[in-house]
């Protein structure tokens, strides 16, 4: 059956005389798992065997620089490949890929304008030299233009670069022209501003760089050498950018050059600019208006450059790939209907890089799944290694190891939130018998009511309790629900080891008037939230709090972390009118990626909510809240509900309660320090792994 609904997904393919296993392609996005001096070690190979290990038909390593400092982005999180020094952790990376017989690439770039002068100390290049007040990204420092002697140079370095791919074992490579690079500022009339041969006249001088550099590659490397290139197909966001029209354009020249396959995606500018990790993201809080006509915007965003595909699937012969946040069933389909030839995957294999051997094996509820939160691409955009929601080995693949214990132990987790969920899960995969006890009706901790405040359109928050909930059932994990431990009761029950995964406490601030009636404290609300998610699942008490809710009109928000601001979004959907106050100076300070607080912190300002930062609450009245604004004036906000969304404390009461009644004893998640998702997993994950 598996193999029957996804043949064309699992069926083989070629790219040039490259043999894939599957039509599923691993994309080039970085992770920063690098060496010191942008070296390849362990942690990087660990990664990309484990991706080739879980049955992917082909592995493109990450972002790789063909000069230095200039080609890079930053030194921290990007290869670079400029001499032969790098050789041999390369040669070490091609071989742990080979070993697991599927093929690998690697993508080449040149960062160009992206490149920031603070580092280096040395101006970026582009196309053109551009004042800031005409970036196409205000963030950007201002670059020079590149010489023609520089652009004969440049050719020179990626045919360097691929030819260092080549004798470390590489298979073939992609040129990356995307996003703000270097290559892309000569194919965009946004960037392009030159009178000579590679100005923006014509498409064929705007492609004469990246022509010249697909020439230079297969003449250094031989033509069998496969070189794929990864295109925008539209840039949204700047006045003059890459229409579709161009980019069909460039493409039959790239293929007239000799290249073997190509990618295809949109890029955005300002407003826009999340289009590029997340289409889906440009619906959030509420779609962009315009929405992008090009693209397919009826799935939330998924999918949405599978069009830009389908025109070049048109008009080519090559190899076509598409992306964008694809699951294996719209792959299928995407394929039967001839719009693309291969489907690239980043954070779904992020998630679980054994989605392919899964996929094939029939076993899709065991794919551990991704949410949409962009966790990972926040981290990149801050420089750091990138982190997944649901896979804590993600980087780890070598330290983490799932190796079957020599003696079976009793183990209690109390508590069912995302930490004590996966501590319950590893631990019982490696061989312990596991029970794991809930008080509440359900399973997921405050997951579910997270879920109920996000709603499922864009973040899919409801998917990481019920896999974790399947993944417990099918290791016959003893979870017993509405039962309440105590001191006694887990003594009574005798364990080897006890994993404490009680959540955090929620803040009830020392404010005079802080129990009236119009307050709604967080503990509160949770018990009812808890109370009719026996009754209805997330989403439906999602849709049903438009409907009614025990919320007035006016609300006052104390607080203006995550829990504030998502909050504040839920209200302002329901036509409540919210003020946030708070003693921080900033609000959403804990949101991540960036982009998506200052998305949803600008739509809460459209919308009327009112922040009062640096602010000191002094009293709750019945009237509203009365509090001292930053500058020392008295103010009244009149409101008919307060709620305090503050972040929460730790809950270490039951652990220290055992004392030394347990030997061995473990906490977990947020009782031990409140986070984010990713945290409590991770820490569950580490308990799992450890005993």
């Amino acid at each position: 059956m598996p193999a029957k609904k996804f043949q064309k997904l699992l069926e083989p393919f070629q790219i040039g005389r490259v043999r894939m296993r599957n039509r599923i392609m691993k994309t080039g996005a970085g992770t920063s798992f690098i060496e010191e001096n942008g070296q390849v070690g362990d942690r990087i190979i660990g990664f990309y065997e484990a991706l080739a290990r879980g049955g992917v038909g082909l592995v493109t390593v990450e972002s790789t620089g063909v000069d230095f400092p200039t080609g890079i982005h930053h030194p921290s999180v990007q290869l670079h490949f400029e001499n032969d020094s790098y050789l041999p952790g390369f040669q070490k990376l091609t071989e742990a890929v080979h070993k697991q017989n599927c093929p690998v690439f690697i993508q080449l770039f040149h960062s160009g304008p992206w490149h920031p002068q603070s580092w280096s100390g040395i101006q970026p290049i582009a196309a053109s030299a551009l004042p800031k007040s005409d970036l196409p990204h205000q963030h950007l420092d201002e670059p020079r233009a590149v010489s023609k002697e520089e652009i004969s140079e440049l050719v020179g370095k990626f045919a360097d670069a691929a030819e260092r791919a080549k004798r470390a074992g590489f298979d073939g490579v992609e040129v990356n022209t995307s996003s703000t690079h270097l290559i892309n500022s000569f194919l965009s009339p946004g960037w392009n501003r030159r009178t000579d041969e590679y100005g923006p006249q014509n498409l064929e001088n705007r492609s004469r760089f990246l022509v010249d550099i697909v020439k230079a590659i297969k003449k250094r490397v031989g033509k069998d050498f496969p070189v794929s290139v990864l295109l925008t197909g539209v840039e949204y966001g700047v006045s003059d950018g890459i229409i579709l029209e161009d980019a069909c354009g460039f493409a039959l020249l790239l293929e007239k050059a000799g290249v073997d396959a190509i990618q295809v995606r949109g890029y955005g500018y300002r407003r826009y600019e999340f289009i590029h990790p997340g289409p889906e993201q440009l619906l959030y809080p509420e779609p962009i208006d315009p929405l992008p006509p090009e693209l397919d915007w009826s799935k939330n965003g998924a999918g949405a450059f599978v069009p830009l595909a389908e025109e070049f699937k048109k008009i080519l012969s090559v190899p076509v790939i598409t992306v964008g946040r694809l699951n294996p069933e719209m792959g299928e389909a995407i394929l039967r209907a001839g719009k693309a030839d291969i489907i690239a995957m980043n954070r779904r294999l992020l998630a679980d890089p054994d989605l392919p051997l899964k996929v094939a094996a029939g076993r899709l509820d065991d794919i551990a799944p991704c949410t949409g939160c962009l966790y990972c691409w926040s981290r990149r955009r801050q420089n750091l290694t990138i982190k997944c929601r649901i896979n804590s080995r993600l980087g780890r693949e070598r330290e983490l190891i799932l190796t079957p214990v020599e003696q079976s132990r009793k183990v209690l987790v109390v508590g069912s939130g995302p930490a004590g969920m996966e501590a319950a899960r590893i631990a019982a995969l490696r061989g312990h018998k596991v029970t794991l006890l809930e008080k509440e009706a359900g399973v997921g901790g405050l997951l579910p009511l997270a879920a109920m405040v996000k709603g499922a359109r864009i973040e899919d928050v409801p998917l990481v309790f019920k896999y974790l909930q399947r993944q417990l059932l099918k290791q016959n994990v003893s979870i017993r629900k509405g039962n309440e431990a105590d001191v006694n009761s887990i003594i009574a029950f005798q364990p080897d080891a006890v994993i404490v995964a009680t959540g955090g406490k929620p803040i009830v601030p020392d404010i005079p008037g802080i129990f009236q009636k119009n307050v709604l404290l967080m503990a509160r609300l949770h018990k009812q939230l808890k109370f009719f998610l026996r009754f209805f699942n997330s989403y439906q008490l999602n849709r049903l709090s438009k409907i009614w809710m025990p919320v007035g009109k006016r609300v006052a928000i104390i607080g203006s972390g995550i829990q504030a601001c998502e909050l504040a979004e839920f209200l302002v959907k329901r036509k409540r009118q919210v003020t946030i106050i708070d003693k921080e100076e900033f609000p959403g300070q804990e949101m991540v990626p960036e982009e998506t607080r200052n998305s949803l912190l600008d739509w809460l300002g459209r919308k009327g909510t009112v922040f009062y930062m640096n602010a000191h609450v002094e009293k709750i009245v019945p009237t509203g809240v009365r509090f001292l604004t930053k500058e020392g004036e008295e103010k009244l906000v009149r409101a008919d509900t307060i709620i305090p969304a503050l972040p929460l404390l730790k809950n270490m009461d039951l652990y220290h309660s055992l004392g030394n009644a347990i030997k061995e004893i473990y906490a977990v998640g947020d009782c031990a320090k409140p986070g984010l998702i990713p945290d409590a997993v991770n820490t569950g994950a580490e308990v799992g792994y450890k005993l």
